[in-house]
């Protein structure tokens, strides 16, 4: 069986041809469109903030573990002056995300912000309003709990930061793979 379509013949086959000459696809490029920008918009990065993290597949920037405690991940979002598009990036401690934006050129400039975990229950914390008790079990062992409010004992930020810088210093826990240049070379496996 055959339809006429615009003066043409177009087998039909039991279904509506979509290519008509171009009539239902013209008709349909446009809503197409509109829709494929409205989820995009919908489902995109909200620009500030931090962002839903796909816990056990989401891996830290800095050391490359799997994102997998809920008390002790964080994140950095920088959004440069001029307006560009910026960046987020994820942590498995804050250890690891202090030490990442101790090398960045940018990091002290105002686009920068920074969000950790409550030790307690996991929602987020704009890391330097928040306060860090020290012996925490964490993933890569800087020992850092945020909270949002102070208790006895807590560090804020600037403390905390140097603590981490303190313990990388004496422990250097992550050998040389991560900028760490006289790092020690284990030894052959025989």
């Amino acid at each position: 069986m055959h339809k006429v379509c615009v003066g043409r013949a177009v087998p039909d086959g039991g279904r509506r041809s979509l290519t008509c000459d171009g009539i239902y696809r013209r008709r349909w490029k446009p809503v197409v469109f509109a829709m494929s920008l409205l989820l995009a918009a919908c489902s995109g990065d909200p620009g500030t903030g931090p962002v839903e993290v796909k816990w056990d597949r989401d891996v830290c920037t800095r050391c490359n573990m799997v994102l997998s405690d809920r008390q002790h991940a964080a994140q950095v979002r920088h959004t440069p002056a001029d307006g560009s598009r910026g960046q987020l990036k994820k942590f498995d401690d804050l250890g690891c995300a202090v030490l990442w934006l101790d090398q960045q050129p940018w990091q002290a400039e105002p686009g920068v912000e920074i969000w950790v975990t409550d030790h307690r229950d996991g929602h987020w914390l704009d890391a330097r309003s928040a306060f860090y008790l020290t012996g925490q079990l964490t993933p890569m062992q800087y020992g850092l709990g945020a909270q949002s409010e102070a208790a006895d004992g807590s560090l804020d930020f600037d403390q905390a930061r140097l603590h981490v810088q303190q313990v990388e210093q004496q422990f250097n826990i992550h050998g040389g793979n991560l900028g760490h240049p006289d790092a020690p070379v284990p030894p052959p496996i025989r």
